[in-house]
């Protein structure tokens, strides 16, 4: 078994079971992709929670895993060749775990590049829009007097729902009767804009049936609704 003792970020996170795959992160929709994917696969892992609240992605151990002091990310004692990997950025992660475990990609080229387009869809478009919205209705941005920004945000993420309206209108899932990565990546983002943002009316959610569908179809799921705990906030 690889010693990864000699990872900074372990004195801060010790791992107590270091053969298992070691997951830095909170439960946000970045966060819980991950957490959601390695329950989907059933790869063993031990999750460390990253405390925003106490700057703990601000910490050197922290940095020294991930310079860009965002989780999610991984450490697994088990990577290519037999040798440790750490790895950041959600979207990298699924990929690798997909690949690590044989699951939830799929197996001909052009199922695969086609999960991977949706995959890179949230991650360009619905992750910073969505996010955006949060900010200028649920939080600081909430008490600005120019509404423009919140409705430019708002207009796009209206656009990015028809999108995938569009897309799940004739797909049980984005890419087609098959669960991917790129449903794990998208839908935890759905969910937080309609719940967590608080969001649903402003964004006109009732006019994407298929999307609201595809969504409670991915909160059902098990697996998914371990995965939304994980880790736990202290």
């Amino acid at each position: 078994m690889n010693d990864l003792s000699t990872f900074p970020i372990t004195k801060k996170w010790p791992a107590r079971h270091p053969d298992r795959i070691q997951l830095y992160s909170l439960p946000t929709p970045n966060g819980v992709k991950v957490s959601i994917m390695l329950e989907e696969t059933g790869l063993p892992y031990e999750p460390h929670l990253v405390n925003f609240d106490t700057g703990d992605q601000l910490s050197p151990e922290f940095l020294s895993l991930n310079p860009n002091n965002k989780i999610p990310a991984i450490l697994d004692p088990d990577g290519p060749d037999g040798k440790p990997l750490a790895l950041f950025e959600s979207g990298a992660i699924l990929i690798y775990l997909a690949a690590k475990s044989g699951r939830l990609l799929p197996a001909d080229t052009a199922g695969r590049y086609e999960a991977l387009q949706w995959l890179m869809f949230q991650m360009g478009g619905i992750g910073p829009m969505f996010g955006q919205v949060g900010f200028f209705h649920k939080f600081a941005g909430k008490d600005y007097e120019d509404k423009r920004p919140r409705d430019r945000y708002v207009a796009e993420a209206k656009r990015l729902l028809g999108v995938l309206n569009e897309q799940l209108a004739t797909r049980r899932w984005v890419v087609g009767d098959e669960y991917t990565i790129a449903d794990i990546a998208i839908f935890p983002w759905v969910r937080n804009l309609v719940g967590f943002y608080g969001a649903g009316e402003l964004v006109g959610i009732a006019d994407f049936p298929h999307v609201t569908r595809a969504l409670e179809a991915f909160v059902a799921r098990p697996a998914v609704a371990r995965g939304l705990e994980i880790p736990k906030r202290a």
